[in-house]
């Protein structure tokens, strides 16, 4: 029976840490959001269309190795 006390005790003691470390936090602005959602879709974009590409002449390389042997 002590070792669900302890238990319940714990859990109660974890919830008020977390709640109190929650308040410490400094959450970013909406502006903040925007501007780094942005670079991150420009980011994902970006380095998309660029393994693409040097899959597409990599691809093409290894055509004209194998051609040559």
């Amino acid at each position: 029976m002590s070792d669900k006390v302890r238990w319940y005790k714990r859990l109660w003691t974890f919830i008020k840490e977390a709640r109190a470390e929650l308040k410490k936090v400094t959450w970013p602005s909406r502006n903040e959001i925007y501007n780094t959602t942005l670079v991150v879709i420009i980011a994902t974009v970006f380095f998309g269309f660029f393994l693409f590409f040097m899959d597409i002449i990599f691809s093409w390389v290894i055509t004209k190795i194998e051609s040559f042997f």
